[in-house]
């Protein structure tokens, strides 16, 4: 197991490499909420199958009525 000091060494050397242009393994966290859409894939779903719903039923509507 490596001691104090060497975590504190290699954790330098990482950020010294990441701030040098070279990307991180992990991402940031507000990297990724940044990225995530504000609507769930749930919520979309249920928009599109109202929207589509709707405009199918309007349809049948309009051609056998």
């Amino acid at each position: 197991m490596p001691t104090e000091f060497e975590m504190r060494r290699r954790n330098a050397q990482f950020a010294e490499k990441a701030r040098a242009g070279k990307n991180p393994s992990k991402p940031s966290r507000q990297e990724v909420l940044a990225k995530r859409s504000p609507v769930g894939m749930w919520a979309l779903g249920i928009i599109c199958f109202v929207v589509i719903g709707g405009i199918v039923l309007e349809l049948v509507r309009l051609i056998f009525v």
